[in-house]
């Protein structure tokens, strides 16, 4: 059997699994990863771009468009409870004992970051995969202008989901002359992705088992600077 029908047998149940298995796993995860501290350790980006070249394979221009667009909404949709969570929780219970991730040290950055950037940072943390989590809990507990938030989460998304979804779409596609390799991009968009989810959710485990770093200090403090809560 030669290379390409060996590949072209691999990838044949992701053909058939399609758009709806692809819309499905798009939808959830964006919105995980934009809502909850679990999306900061599950794999957006290659997510996004995979859902691209998934969808080069069976030629589905249209359907890639139109998902970039609803997963944007999605996006959307979560960091708004994101913000939510943030503005009636705080922040202060995310931090672990000497964790990796959820430290204090991370959350002053991210914090420091959104004193400095305001509304822009909200529209920039789409491309930093942790902050990307991290942001609207942030700005909620920062009291942010809900109105002025909503701006930015909107931005940052349409320029975040749809860019990526569409490159990996268009990049599958410029593989077209070398339709074996286009196979073997879709298998391992797939597969890294699989695996970094799985190892995602591993560290996830392994952060959320250790204490919480009740110390009194916390990056966002009630009364923060009027600057952040009026950015833009």
């Amino acid at each position: 059997m030669s290379p390409t029908s060996t590949l072209d047998h691999a990838v044949g149940p992701l053909a058939e699994a399609g758009p709806v298995t692809v819309w499905i796993v798009v939808l959830a995860f964006v919105f995980l990863e934009c809502a909850f501290i679990v999306g900061m350790f599950l794999p957006g980006d290659t997510l996004l771009l995979a859902a691209g070249v998934v969808l080069a394979q069976s030629e589905h221009e249209a359907g890639a468009w139109t998902l970039g667009m609803v997963a944007a909404a999605v996006a959307v949709a979560g960091n708004q409870v994101g913000y939510l969570v943030g503005r009636y929780a705080g922040t202060r219970m995310l931090a672990r004992r000497e964790g990796r991730i959820l430290n204090r040290a991370n959350l002053a950055r991210a914090a420091a970051f959104f004193d400095r950037w305001g509304f822009w940072a909200i529209v920039v943390a789409r491309w930093v995969p942790w902050v990307r989590t991290l942001a609207p809990m942030i700005a909620g507990a920062a009291r942010m202008d809900n109105r002025r938030y909503i701006v930015a989460n909107a931005v940052g998304a349409i320029c975040w989901v749809p860019t990526l979804i569409m490159l990996g779409y268009y990049g599958a596609g410029l593989l077209d002359v070398v339709p074996w390799l286009k196979t073997a991009t879709t298998i391992a968009a797939v597969a890294f992705f699989v695996v970094g989810t799985g190892y995602g959710l591993y560290r996830y485990h392994q952060e959320m088992r250790r204490p919480v770093d009740d110390s009194p200090a916390d990056p966002v403090p009630a009364g923060e600077d009027q600057d952040l809560r009026d950015a833009g």
